[in-house]
C-alpha cells in the first residue's frame, strides 16, 4: 500500500509541481493556496469527509448512478481502494513541494540551448529535465514513502479494520493483544527503517548541491 501510494502521489505531484513552473504567475498563486490549503486542514476532517463522498449512499457513488454508469453502488470503503485514495489525497503537497523546490532551481537555459541544438521537446524531458530534476524526485519520493508507513488515521478509518497497516496493527499489539514484545520489535524496525531511508534522503539532498554548485 504504502509503495502503492508513493508511486501515485509522486507521479501526480510531479505533474503538479510542472505545471505550477511553467503557468503564469497569477496561476501559479492559485495552485500554491489550493496546495497548502490541504495542510490547513484537519487530517480527520478529511477523512471524514472521504467516507461522506466515497460511502455507498456518498456522493461519487449517486453521482454515478444518476447518471447511469453504475447499476449498484461500488464499495469504496473498508477496503485498501478506499485506504488509497484518502493516503493518495493526503501526501500529495508532500509530493510536490521538494520538487516544486527543485523544479525552480534549474537554469533555464540548459533546455534552451538543448531546443537550440535540435532537441525534441520529449528529448529535452527525458534527456535534461527529468535527470535535473532526480535528486527533488528522489527526496520527494523518500519523503512520501516514509509518512505513509506510519500512517495510522486514514487506514483506520477508511479501511474499517480490514486493511491493517503497521502503526495500527502495533497499537493492536499494544492495546487489545498486549503484545509488548511484538509491538517493541515492529516500532525498532520501523524506526530504523525510517532512520535508514532518511539518511538516503540527506546523501541525495548533499549530492544535488554539490552538482548544482558545480554547475554554477
Amino acid at each position: 500500500i504504502c509503495l502503492i501510494t508513493t508511486l501515485f502521489s509522486v507521479t501526480l505531484g510531479y505533474s503538479i509541481a510542472y505545471a505550477m513552473v511553467h503557468c503564469h504567475q497569477r496561476q501559479k498563486n492559485y495552485m500554491l493556496t489550493l496546495l497548502l490549503v490541504s495542510f490547513w486542514i484537519s487530517i480527520l476532517v478529511r477523512t471524514f469527509s472521504w467516507l461522506m463522498l466515497l460511502g455507498r449512499k456518498g456522493l461519487v457513488n449517486g453521482t454515478l448512478e444518476n447518471i447511469g454508469l453504475i447499476a449498484e453502488p461500488i464499495a469504496f470503503m473498508r477496503n485498501e481502494l478506499g485506504v488509497l485514495i484518502g493516503m493518495i489525497h493526503y501526501m500529495i503537497p508532500y509530493a510536490v513541494l521538494p520538487l516544486l523546490v527543485s523544479m525552480q532551481s534549474l537554469d533555464t537555459r540548459v533546455m534552451d540551448a538543448s531546443r537550440n541544438l535540435g532537441a525534441t521537446g520529449s528529448q529535452t524531458f527525458w534527456r535534461i529535465y527529468l535527470p535535473l530534476t532526480m535528486p527533488g524526485l528522489v527526496a520527494s519520493t523518500l519523503l512520501v514513502f516514509i509518512l505513509s508507513l506510519g500512517f495510522y488515521v486514514t487506514p483506520a478509518v477508511l479501511g474499517g479494520g480490514k486493511v491493517l497497516m503497521v502503526a495500527e496493527y502495533i497499537s493492536v499489539q499494544l492495546l487489545v493483544t498486549l503484545k509488548w514484545g511484538t509491538a517493541t520489535m515492529l516500532a525498532a524496525l520501523m524506526l530504523f527503517g525510517v532512520l535508514a531511508m532518511l539518511w538516503v534522503m540527506s546523501r541525495f539532498m548533499k549530492l544535488s548541491t554539490v552538482f548544482g554548485g558545480a554547475a554554477r
